[in-house]
């Protein structure tokens, strides 16, 4: 015999869980007292549920397990769809469950009752909400497989209280979810392999999906082969070591100005694991005209979505790149730089950023630039959303796979903070720096204390202009500098409000300051806030305007 709470419990080690987020509520107090019998998973209470499920989010990003958050009923439920949403959209693996009302009372608008099935339907790759044991087991045993396999995503379980504690022998007969990459056809890898060989100006794009199958090694194998330079979304940040003679760095609205180019000028766009967001191509039509593309994705329904390739592959990175590279050498010559090579190499020289580490107040890209000397390869970054973001993939160098972590496709403004909770849990031994803006800083600063209280210290840079920065310089540049709903007038020290958490927290006004600051934090191991205060009104630049091809790149205005 066993009770619904159990098998929660033993469905969770028995796939390596070893941590869960999460906030506690009437609906799901028997899982937890279940939970409290296992000393083995430890359970971070954190201060809002949506902090937690961007924490199990770092957590699946950093390690490529499932992340787990845990929430009640109602409220504690509705709480987590941003952070689902946020997970969903960047294929990161969470598990997310959730307490319900008892099943006679589904429906009949019980305290703290939300129909979270329906809420989670657009938010996940699946949902369930199991009324019996026998239905949860069937719900756990796929959870994990779902929530993994092929392009991943978040899973959400929602369990009703009666369901909890209902007991019995549950039936293990029942549907096992199974899943086979698609595989390509010889015919595609050669044709593949052709186009490569054939193209005089081949350029790379690698998206996260790159790093979510771990083919890291044989894109930069295969780019080396073909002397072909690598660009790569916000996501696939990291997939090539950015100090790599062939990374151009993201390519995009702020992508930089080599990357940008390179595409534009390129013969044939070789697209893996991404998706041609619109903030990737800017203006689709005017996306690399002259250049044949191909389109390497593990989801078939996203080859030809926005745009249709000149072939497209369905198949896993790691082994349609690893196919094509070995086919390449078995059938054609390497590739040559040629007079590709130097055009790339000249970009990148001429594309060079300059800093100035002398202004007051201090210039956000020096600061970014500055972390470069105290960040390990085996440390992380994550970031907020906003400038303080796209600061961080300009001038931040990424030196490995899963090493910059970042919300891309919904942009959430607070992610970054809780996620480096989730990725200091993960690797309680690497260091975990959080590049953040004010604006962002305030979403989710009401976890610090997750930080302090569970020894997870981590280092937040808060790039401070005391504005919505990046709302702020649209305003700027396309709305007449009419500023609206923008200005934080900086009331607010970051320093002590972080202080009063628990943590340290300084105050930075010059690169100095900041360096300073750095070494003492790092020493103290805590969690440490630094409050940078940076140019009111600087702009992250290059920069394209929304609907305008990538031609149409602002350098400096």
């Amino acid at each position: 015999m066993v009770s619904g709470s159990r098998l929660l419990v033993e469905k969770l080690r028995e796939n390596g869980v070893k941590t869960i987020f999460g906030v506690p509520g009437g609906a799901v107090l028997p899982f937890l007292d279940e939970l409290y019998k296992a000393s083995d998973i430890e359970f971070i209470l954190t201060r809002h549920e949506q902090g937690a499920a961007h924490m199990a989010d770092g957590y699946a990003r950093a390690t490529g397990m499932v992340g787990v958050v845990v929430a009640t009923s109602g409220p504690g439920a509705t709480n987590l769809a941003t952070g689902i949403a946020n997970a969903y959209l960047d294929s990161s693996p969470v598990l997310s469950i959730a307490g319900q009302v008892a099943t006679p009372l589904i429906g009949y608008d019980g305290f703290q009752e939300a129909n979270v099935f329906s809420m989670m339907i657009g938010l996940t790759k699946m949902n369930f909400l199991p009324r019996d044991l026998n239905e949860l087991n069937s719900a756990l045993e796929n959870a994990f497989k779902i929530a993994l396999s092929g392009r991943p995503g978040p899973v959400h379980i929602d369990v009703p209280r009666d369901v909890q504690l209902m007991e019995g022998e549950p039936d293990d007969d029942f549907y096992v979810y199974s899943y086979a990459p698609p595989s390509p056809s010889d015919e595609e890898i050669l044709a593949a392999s052709r186009m490569l060989v054939e193209a005089e100006r081949p350029v790379f794009i690698a998206g996260g999906g790159v790093i979510i199958s771990g083919a890291s090694g044989e894109l930069v194998a295969l780019a080396e082969l073909l002397n072909a330079p690598v660009a790569t979304t916000l996501m696939g940040k990291g997939c090539i070591p950015e100090d790599h003679p062939l990374s151009l760095g993201a390519v995009g609205m702020h992508g930089r100005l080599a990357a940008i180019k390179a595409v534009q000028e390129s013969d044939l766009v070789f697209a893996v694991g991404m998706r041609f967001s619109d903030r990737t191509t800017g203006k689709l039509s005017g996306f690399a005209p002259g250049a044949r593309k191909i389109h390497v994705d593990i989801d078939r329904s996203e080859i030809g979505k926005l745009l249709k390739p000149d072939l497209g592959i369905a198949g896993d990175a790691k082994q349609v790149l690893s196919r094509i590279r070995s086919t390449i050498l078995r059938l054609f010559q390497k590739g040559k730089a040629g007079a590709w090579g130097e055009r790339v190499r000249q970009l990148k020289k001429e594309s060079e950023f300059l800093y100035d580490y002398d202004a007051v107040p201090v210039d956000p890209s020096a600061a970014v630039r500055v972390l470069n000397d105290y960040v390990r390869a085996e440390d992380f970054v994550t970031t907020e959303v906003g400038q303080c973001q796209m600061y961080a993939s300009l001038h931040f160098t990424a030196r490995r796979p899963r090493q910059f972590i970042s919300s891309g496709g919904l942009g959430t403004m607070g992610f970054g903070l809780p996620a480096a909770i989730g990725v200091k849990a993960a690797f309680p031994g690497s260091r975990v720096f959080d590049i953040a803006g004010d604006g962002s800083f305030f979403m989710t600063c009401n976890q610090l204390p997750v930080s302090v209280d569970y020894n997870l210290p981590i280092i937040v840079i808060v790039l401070n202009n005391y504005f919505l920065g990046m709302v702020r310089q649209w305003q700027e540049l396309f709305y007449g500098r009419r500023y609206i709903a923008v200005d934080l007038k900086g009331r607010a020290d970051i320093a002590r409000v972080s202080e009063g958490f628990g943590a340290r927290g300084f105050k930075v006004t010059r690169i100095s300051e900041l360096k300073e600051a750095l070494e003492n934090a790092l020493k103290q191991d805590e969690a440490t806030v630094l409050d940078v205060i940076v140019e009111r009104e600087d702009n992250v630049f290059p920069m394209v305007p929304p609907a305008s091809p990538l031609d149409s790149v602002i350098v400096r205005r």
